[in-house]
């Protein structure tokens, strides 16, 4: 699923760099479904005062499920939502996505979100295919 650039963001890529505004953008309209599932649990995280606010319900369709796997496999992609949000992304079973506040990266929460064990025990026969 490639991103939808408008021809004057690719003329200043390749001119040079170009602005978190400008990708984020891009990444919002090109990606919808995987942008507004980032949305919700950073939002969420906002108004939690737990270290992290996690997405349990798998995506709508396949084309939804390509959109948010395209987002959280690219370094460039997942880093702009991650700053954009101002969060910390992790990934499991091809939809859960968790959002952790900046300072708990490396707690207890964090470790366990993103460990084998948990990876292991979040599979279920219906995910197996993702």
């Amino acid at each position: 699923m490639s991103l939808e650039v408008a021809p004057d963001l690719l003329a200043a890529a390749e001119r040079g760099e170009i602005d978190d505004a400008a990708f984020a953008e891009t990444v919002r309209r090109s990606l919808p479904y995987a942008w507004s599932t980032v949305a919700a649990v950073a939002a969420d995280l906002q108004t939690s005062l737990d270290d992290f606010a996690d997405n349990q319900v798998p995506p709508p369709d396949e084309q939804a499920r390509g959109q948010l796997l395209r987002a959280l496999a690219s370094d460039s992609i997942r880093g702009v939502l991650e700053r954009h949000f101002g969060v910390r992304l992790a990934f499991q079973n091809c939809h859960r996505v968790a959002a952790f506040r900046p300072d708990s990266v490396g707690g207890l929460a964090y470790r366990e979100f993103v460990s084998p064990r948990a990876q292991i025990r979040n599979q279920s026969p219906e995910l197996r295919n993702c």
